[in-house]
């Protein structure tokens, strides 16, 4: 009797701590969701974003979804689970996913050649579908270096003449109609919008003031996809569930091209805190979109606005999704439980010792705040007090240094210069070191050739300059861009004068 007595208070006891432990996650869950909520509607006007979705899964339940603010601000229209966002560079997200179904199906190989599927020959020959697919295609050799490119785009033609159709039929067929994507399509002219019965999120510009922005019209592998929160959330739980691509496929898709790379196939594909982050997002100049998965925890934040600021801010181009604040809020509520971290403080009594998440934060807020100068000045300050807090509190900043920092500090002298301020020579040092530090790796590497020609430039180092700006001309197997007509301009005027 005894025995029968104590074994059943063993296994009350027992079935109480499981109780326990499992109502103490909830609770623990229902905090940090409630946390990253307070934090997206804080972001949301910081950022003067009129309209956004929010989607975030953990395993296969919808733990958060909401839609903030406006589609259209002028009659006040709300957002909802139908309301369409154009996602920009998500879509190449579905480019990759068709083509590694189109490398299943045998229709082509990701080593075949890239000028094999055009007449004129556009690439150096060694660049591979791969090398586009990766974002690897630029340097020599092709591979063994990230940039984000526009070659991307080339993978239009790729995939119409593997499939032997056109690319919105291989999309369709792909995916749009397995998942019945009611609320996806391909963004082709404004009859196309005009022709949906959904409410299509209006696009803004930010200003002095939120003003009336404009849509891109048009469609490649690159971009050009109109979708909504839910509608990309089945195409989640599809490639969880190895629906449209084999669990081999999505593996390569969601694996570095390289060790050192944060591109795999389509998508970002990097490590932080020892968490596999996969992530891609979208920026027009009206709109942006974020995707970001945590494989090991089970987790996929989805978010879309109807102003760019989600995006640019952060310079995702260059491949560190911590530059974001998007990002930052999501990992520290919903993933490593550090809701005691605050999102927006530059008082280092706020923090409790010191992190790798914390050092993220603050570069994150040091880098929204450079942007949001062009704005509101106190901006600035407030930018250069973080950075001030960052560099006091992590001294070593050559371990952590990226084209992300290096860009806040030179935006802060593009800022300081526009404004007529004394020049910003505070963090000189930095931006020297940090650009060469970036530089021994990759000589070749556009975005800090260019940060450092723009620093010595304002210095009047002419011939620091030049030196720079003709890295960027004669570098080899580079598209031309932006960086290239301004380095190509300066040395002009050099021979002029």
């Amino acid at each position: 009797m005894l025995f029968r007595k104590t074994h059943t208070l063993l296994i009350l006891s027992c079935f109480f701590l499981l109780s326990c432990g499992k109502r103490k996650k909830e609770i623990s869950r229902t905090l940090s969701v409630g946390v990253f909520k307070k934090e997206i509607s804080s972001l949301k006007e910081y950022f003067q974003i009129p309209g956004m979705a929010v989607l975030v899964k953990k395993d296969d339940e919808i733990i958060y979804e909401d839609y903030l603010g406006y589609s259209n601000v002028e009659t006040k229209t709300k957002l909802d689970s139908t309301s369409l966002f154009p996602i920009a560079s998500l879509t190449k997200v579905f480019s990759g996913i068709s083509t590694m179904a189109l490398v299943e199906q045998g229709k082509l190989a990701l080593n075949t050649p890239a000028n094999y599927y055009f007449e004129s020959a556009p690439f150096e020959p060694t660049v591979q579908l791969e090398h586009l697919l990766s974002h690897t295609s630029q340097g020599v050799p092709p591979g063994e270096q990230f940039y984000y490119s526009s070659r991307f785009g080339a993978l239009t033609k790729v995939i119409e003449t593997a499939a032997e159709t056109s690319f919105e039929n291989v999309l369709n067929q792909q995916i749009i109609q397995p998942l019945r994507l009611k609320h996806t399509f391909l963004l082709k002219d404004s009859v196309t919008i005009n022709s949906r019965k959904e409410v299509f999120a209006k696009p803004y510009l930010v200003k002095d003031t939120i003003q009336n922005g404009f849509v891109d019209f048009g469609y490649s592998s690159s971009a050009g996809v109109v979708s909504t929160a839910r509608d990309l959330l089945k195409i989640d739980n599809a490639l969880d569930a190895n629906v449209l691509i084999s669990e081999a496929s999505k593996n390569q898709m969601f694996t570095p091209y390289k060790d050192d790379l944060p591109y795999g196939y389509g998508i970002f594909s990097e490590t932080f805190l020892g968490k596999r982050l996969i992530w891609a997002y979208g920026q027009y100049d009206c709109y942006s979109s974020l995707w970001l998965k945590v494989p090991s925890d089970n987790i996929t934040i989805i978010l879309l606005a109807n102003n760019n600021l989600m995006s640019d801010p952060a310079r995702l181009i260059y491949g560190n999704a911590t530059s974001s604040l998007f990002v930052i809020s999501a990992l520290k509520n919903l993933v490593f439980d550090s809701t005691d971290i605050p999102l927006f403080s530059n008082n280092q009594t706020a923090y409790n010792g010191s992190s790798d998440l914390h050092r993220e934060n603050l570069r994150a807020q040091a880098l929204a705040a450079s942007f949001m100068a062009r704005f509101d000045s106190k901006e600035m300050d407030h930018s250069i007090q973080l950075l001030r807090l960052l560099f006091s509190k992590y001294p070593n900043y050559l371990e952590y240094a990226n084209l992300a920092l290096l860009h806040n500090l030179l935006f802060l002298k593009e800022v300081a210069f526009h404004m007529e301020m004394e020049e910003l020579i505070e963090f000189d040092q930095q931006i020297v070191e940090i650009g060469e530090h970036l530089l021994q790796k990759h000589p070749e590497n556009p975005y800090a050739n260019y940060y450092l020609a723009s620093f010595y430039e304002k210095k009047e180092r002419v011939d620091k300059t030049a030196f720079y700006y003709q890295r960027i001309v004669e570098a080899k197997n580079f598209s031309n861009f932006w960086y290239t007509s301004e380095a190509k301009q300066w040395l002009a005027s050099q021979k002029n004068n």
